[in-house]
């Protein structure tokens, strides 16, 4: 008889196995990064890192990006399903506005998502954390179709 800790460690792989292959996965941040706990307002600022300005999330010091597919100020992202999954939207609780911090002197927004999650958006583009990054200061997800968002 299989123990209780394998059955466990089974049906949580089964679901996120599903949940990844699903058309509306999650869009948790990654360990170590905040999407606006208790509703409190989602800070950006800009940080130097490789001698640019980046966005970074206020809360953790993570990297911010930008997805080419997107555009601007459409009020969509093209980035759902298994792609939030490797780049978690930076969200907010409804009814929040995100606020800028040092450096970050861009237009800040919010769009709702398919998944009806409230997205932090920096000059109109949504941004995105990469789940590749583990500590701030790393630009993992710096890939074609992904950049760095910039101050």
């Amino acid at each position: 008889m299989p123990s209780l800790r394998k059955l466990i460690a089974a049906s949580m792989a089964v679901a996120l196995l599903a949940a990844a292959c699903g058309s509306s996965s999650g869009t948790q941040a990654p360990a170590g990064q905040t999407n606006a706990p208790g509703g409190a307002a989602t800070t950006v600022m800009a940080k130097s890192i490789g001698g640019s300005n980046i966005i970074v999330d206020g809360a953790s010091g993570m990297t911010l990006y930008v997805f080419a597919s997107d555009v601007a100020s459409s009020g969509k992202s093209a980035c759902n399903g298994g792609c939030a999954t490797t780049w978690p939207p930076i969200t907010v609780s409804s009814g929040t506005t995100p606020s800028a911090g040092a450096g970050a002197s861009g237009s800040l927004g919010t769009i709702t998502r398919d998944d009806g999650k409230i997205q932090v958006t920096y000059n109109g583009a949504p941004l995105y954390h990469y789940s590749g990054d583990s500590a701030p200061g790393d630009t993992n997800g710096n890939y074609p179709g992904w950049s760095p968002a910039k101050a």
